[in-house]
């Protein structure tokens, strides 16, 4: 296996249990809105909190991955725009809306809505996003940016799927948005940080 290859294989394995973690989050919080008979105050907010947390999660996505081109080729500015933005906004589109979408449907939720943040609320997502291209540029974060990403984006998938939700919920449904959480983070969170950033650069994956 090529270094670039161990390296994205090492970073999966790694972000396993941080991913299961924030999907445990996740779950927690539904069953105690179930408990407490809360989910319905919760739900009629979802999209404005989900419609936080996804700029959010481009902002981090985008210093990281910019970050990351950066370290591993020469500074070349308009090819770094054009990683960290549809790294940003494609894959979180992917994490924070599509996955989830697909998980409402095979769920069979009662209100399912794809939700796509650069359609429906464009300056809300591209103002974040070109913020954390030029932080990634001129100043390279990729550590704690990449947790704080990784986090965010699971609670983003979340209330995504938590606007499907009505008061009744099956066990069976709970544990589904468990696995659509983590597969919704653990994937495109990693492709997003470190696997499409070094896709391009070739000139300095020795150094890796």
């Amino acid at each position: 296996m090529s270094k670039l290859g161990k390296l994205i294989a090492s970073e999966l394995e790694h972000h396993i249990p941080f991913t299961f973690f924030g999907a445990a989050t996740g779950i927690l919080l539904i069953v105690v809105l179930l408990v407490t008979n809360t989910l319905m105050d919760v739900v009629p907010i979802s999209e404005d909190v989900f419609f936080i947390l996804h700029p959010t999660h481009i902002f981090f996505s985008a210093i990281v991955t910019t970050s990351l081109y950066l370290k591993y080729s020469k500074k070349n500015i308009w090819l770094a725009i054009l990683i960290g933005y549809t790294g940003s906004i494609g894959i979180a589109t992917i994490s924070d809306s599509l996955i989830p979408y697909l998980g409402e449907i095979l769920l069979k939720l009662p209100n399912p809505g794809a939700h796509i943040g650069f359609i429906e609320e464009p300056l809300l997502v591209n103002i974040p996003a070109f913020i954390g291209i030029a932080l990634g540029y001129f100043r390279g974060f990729t550590r704690f940016p990449h947790a704080a990403h990784v986090m965010i984006s699971t609670w983003a998938s979340l209330f995504h799927i938590m606007i499907a939700l009505n008061v009744s919920i099956t066990q069976l449904q709970v544990i589904g948005i468990f696995v659509f959480l983590f597969l919704a983070v653990w994937l495109p969170c990693c492709t997003s940080d470190i696997i499409y950033p070094l896709i391009f650069p070739k000139a300095k994956h020795e150094h890796i």
